[in-house]
């Protein structure tokens, strides 16, 4: 056993983050701890760490055992080299050796004599290797990506038993959040982590610890496991519920009745009917589920943006964007993926016009209103509440054709009272996403651009989201590393694969790869930044014999030659034969029926009724060929 929690209770403030709560890791365990916004996930990571006591209970570790935490925030702003940053993760003797390594300095060598730290050296040069890191590299100037990597480094350095992961995947590309997910699939010590991230706690949580409201409950399961059983649980609690308030509403009436009910005999009960108001006054509510909903505003015509030819790049840079020809029509739901600074938001800023391209033509359609989500956040005053940043000095705003008042319409987002006049700049990341969607559809928008709208968004607000952009009739551009989101969202995918190429893929990301899609490798993009690889990197793009991505078409073919539709899209072809066989049949049923001759002698009600459901199975039949139609042409 590495660490057992014993009784364990956490507050902040008069909030309850852990109550009375035990559990315990052992080698090799795989634990994703989950839970909603703002339940004090971080909180509990940090005290299995070792950063802090806990308010009552005890937390035991075993003697000599070594814990490692992988930070929510990235190392910007250091310094240091890369060889440094990760040597530090030693402590004081890794911050010598990092030193000395670049001074030679004499008094350092002495120190390291003393503490016997020359064969950490070693071990420093060994994880470097297998995490692909360039020593000399400075962290300041590195990606995301690779600053995270560099975390992850400084972390494993120390070879520690319990590896710790607070949103690992935050401000990773998808390249970024494959090589990591297959990196700790593959790690040997305990792992701990917190994640909203589906596909990642899928392949490698092999036991969930749902934090609920202070109470930790332990699932040993997978974590699409957990979902269903967590489901059931919330549901046996809410009949319990609702059984418990009607038993103490009929209590509560008895008592009420009159002098009967103070009688000696019935001083029991009276006590009974005291205990129940203590448990019901002591029951911590769900935290509610947000009730999102947005104004599509009129239709949008029916082409959204034609992009024909479109290059772009900036002053003294590579190309991002080469050629490209684009067709966004009223209804699509279009998946922009790539690593971080292929040109994914220099496309959307093109689409916006606020940028120009140096080459090509882009017409954009008619009657557009747009919703636009800055994965920046900067649409939002951090100085202000939250009701002022949405209301704007408005008591009441207009919603699908409807007046509400803002306190009301704020609820549905799950910021009522004390949360709503809370400044921005004092909410979690989750919070802070929460409130840029009310701003967002505050305001009526048949064409939403959504720039990383899942970071920090807790699982049950990630599926809502979901469910409103595929209800949504507008049209949606996504920018998402979320590979579960994406494949339950959008119809198509542009991949930015590298060297400014940009390619159409149909259905979410998973059909990308199904397809042979695929982009840089982390050390491809190193060798790329260095200048060593252009023929690696050429191939890549490319699609070099061993690689799954198809060459390129020669100029003048059919770029949609050979596409194959997702899985969803399959399934709809699949399954419309079928329909158009019973939707005829239903046809030349109606049409016997009304062409006998007693067919116009029953009630006019009778008859009209008929008319018009032949009329319905007309235009069914219609849709359904036309659909046929469109599916099997793609």
């Amino acid at each position: 056993m590495l660490l057992q929690l014993d009784g364990v209770c956490l507050r902040y403030g008069v909030q309850i983050l852990a109550d009375d709560v035990s559990a315990k890791i052992e080698r090799g365990d795989r634990i994703c701890l989950v839970g909603r916004n703002g339940e004090g996930k971080s909180s509990l990571l940090r005290l299995v760490a070792g950063g802090g006591e806990p308010d009552a209970g005890e937390v035991i570790r075993q003697s000599g055992a070594v814990f490692a935490t992988l930070e929510q925030a990235l190392p910007e702003g250091c310094t240091d080299t890369v060889y440094r940053y990760v040597a530090a993760g030693l402590g004081d003797v890794g911050r010598w050796l990092g030193e000395y390594r670049e001074s030679q300095n004499p008094d350092l060598q002495a120190k390291i004599d003393d503490a016997h730290g020359w064969e950490l050296m070693a071990r420093i040069d060994s994880v470097l290797d297998r995490l692909s890191l360039d020593p000399e590299a400075l962290v300041a100037d590195m990606s995301g990506g690779w600053q995270r990597r560099a975390a992850l480094a400084r972390a494993l350095v120390s070879e520690p038993d319990l590896l710790i992961l607070d949103e690992p995947t935050n401000h990773l590309d998808i390249a970024a959040v494959e090589w990591l997910e297959s990196f700790l699939a593959t790690y040997r010590g305990a792992l701990l982590f917190v994640s909203h991230d589906r596909a990642l706690a899928q392949r490698l949580a092999s036991t969930v610890w749902d934090l609920d409201r202070g109470i930790l409950r332990v699932f040993n399961c997978p974590f699409d496991r957990y979902q269903q059983e967590k489901e059931k649980l919330l549901e046996e609690e809410a009949r319990n519920d609702a059984l418990f308030d009607k038993k103490l509403a009929q209590e509560e009436t008895w008592i009420r009745q009159g002098i009967k009910a103070r009688r000696t005999r019935n001083e029991g009960r009276v006590r009974a009917l005291e205990a129940l108001r203590r448990e019901r006054q002591a029951r911590r509510q769900q935290q509610g589920i947000a009730r999102m909903s947005l104004d599509s505003g009129e239709k949008s015509g029916k082409l959204v943006a034609e992009l024909t030819g479109v290059s772009f790049a900036f002053p003294g840079e590579a190309p991002l964007i080469s050629n490209l020809d684009f067709t966004l029509m009223r209804g699509d739901k279009v998946g922009l993926i790539g690593p971080n600074g292929a040109g994914k938001s220099t496309l959307i800023r093109l689409l916006l016009g606020e940028l120009e391209p140096q080459s090509g033509n882009i017409r954009l359609g008619t009657k557009q209103q747009v919703a636009y989500f800055d994965q920046r956040r900067d649409t939002l005053n951090p100085e202000l509440s939250v009701l002022d940043n949405i209301a704007e000095g408005r008591e009441s705003i207009q919603i699908g054709g409807s007046t509400r008042h803002v306190m009301s319409y704020l609820s549905d987002f799950l910021f009522s009272g004390v949360k709503a006049r809370t400044k921005v700049g004092a909410l979690s990341g989750g919070e802070r996403n929460r409130a840029l969607l009310a701003k967002l559809f505050s305001q009526p928008a048949n064409i939403l651009v959504l720039d990383e709208p899942t970071n920090d968004l807790d699982v049950e607000t990630l599926e809502l989201l979901e469910q409103l952009l595929l209800d949504f009739p507008g049209t949606v551009l996504l920018v998402s590393h979320d590979r579960a989101f994406l494949d339950n969202v959008v119809d198509s995918c542009l991949a930015f694969e590298g060297q400014g190429r940009v390619r159409e893929y149909v259905g979410g990301y998973q059909d990308f790869l199904r397809q042979g899609g695929r982009f840089l490798s982390a050390e491809e993009q190193l060798n790329a930044r260095k200048g060593s690889g252009s023929a690696s990197v050429s191939d890549a793009v490319s699609g070099d014999k061993g690689d799954a991505q198809p060459a390129a078409e020669a100029p003048g073919k059919s770029a949609q030659k050979g596409k194959k539709l997702s899985y969803k899209l399959q399934r709809e072809l699949d399954a419309l034969p079928a329909l158009i066989e019973q939707l005829e049949q239903q046809l030349g049923e109606l049409e016997a029926e009304m062409a006998a001759p007693e067919f116009y002698q029953q009630e006019s009600g009778v008859v009209q009724e008929k008319l018009e459901r032949l009329a319905d199975v007309q235009q069914q039949l219609e849709t359904a060929f036309e659909r046929w139609a469109e599916l099997d042409e793609m």
